[in-house]
């Protein structure tokens, strides 16, 4: 059974406080799958892109990365963004977004992706996301949705169509609250599950992440680092990880949840270290699970009598 990936492999040019690059591999699929690969060995894409990719797409085969579901366009161009991050590195300014061949999107999936049991729904239109669920033979045991305030402002009809068909949520504090209309992380979490995910995860960047689900709160802090270079991808690569672990473990409950939050957490950790891609695409075992006990570590205390 396989873990299929819906989302972006693209271009980026990107501008940090550290430096910048040239046009690199970028896209919310790529990240999340080069994630996921980490601890799932059945990861499947699905995206487009044009004929400009040329053999960068071997970065993802190469980690045992199925794309069979990518559909290169001949004569196309590739999906291009360009940004650039402000000091606090918590916000960017976006210079450059061409659809190009990301604007027709219409997902083909597979014969061999039939047998997909774990789905994550990247941050896309939300009719290319209700298309994906409809073309599946049958509902996947777990389906992940990632969003952003966009598609709440052009799109909000079709979106709460697709969280009536998914099983866990994960935006950012801001688009919680744009989403429930609360300013409480806690009540936006009540409005927003019962639109129909059955678990949400409200990422708070530099601040950890709230998981919400079956009457229970868990809170995941973020590993304090000296420099973080680019963020770029980071979101993305969280809810690879995230859902890697629950296919890794194959067992769906709050519990799986709060060690995928804290595994998605981890690798999000290694992805800003270093620009783009470049951090996430040759870990080690032993670093990510040094990656993990530092994460257990500063959450573990005793409290005497």
């Amino acid at each position: 059974m396989s873990l299929v990936i819906v989302g972006t492999v693209a271009f980026d040019a990107i501008e940090t406080p550290f430096g910048k690059t040239d046009k690199i591999v970028g896209g919310a699929a790529t990240y999340a799958g080069l994630a996921a690969s980490y601890l799932y060995n059945k990861v499947k894409l699905i995206s487009v892109i044009g004929e400009d990719f040329g053999d960068q797409i071997n970065m993802l085969t190469d980690k045992g990365i199925a794309v069979e579901g990518v559909e290169i366009i001949k004569g196309g161009k590739s999906f291009f963004w360009a940004g650039k991050y402000h000091n606090d590195m918590n916000s960017r300014d976006t210079l450059v977004t061409e659809l190009n061949v990301l604007a027709d999107f219409d997902p083909k999936i597979p014969i061999s992706y039939q047998d997909c049991e774990y789905l994550l729904l990247g941050n896309l239109t939300p009719q290319v996301q209700l298309d994906t669920l409809e073309r599946l033979a049958h509902k996947p045991k777990l389906v992940v949705l990632d969003t952003m305030n966009f598609w709440m402002d052009v799109a909000l009809g079709d979106l709460k169509k697709v969280l009536q068909k998914v099983d866990v949520l994960t935006i950012n504090d801001a688009e919680a609250r744009q989403l429930s209309g609360e300013y409480s992380l806690v009540k936006a979490a009540e409005s927003i599950l019962q639109m129909g995910p059955s678990y949400l995860i409200i990422k708070k960047g530099e601040h950890g992440a709230l998981l919400f689900g079956d009457g229970e709160v868990f809170s995941a802090p973020a590993l304090p680092l000296a420099d973080v270079f680019d963020p770029t991808g980071a979101g993305d690569t969280f809810a690879g990880g995230f859902i890697g672990y629950l296919a890794k473990v194959k067992s769906v409950n709050f519990a799986n949840m709060r060690n995928a939050v804290i595994y998605g957490s981890a690798l999000a950790s290694f992805c800003v270290e270093k620009f783009g891609t470049d951090r996430i695409q040759n870990l080690s075992r032993a670093e990510i699970v040094d990656r993990i006990k530092q994460f257990v570590t500063l959450t573990k205390f005793d409290i005497g009598e």
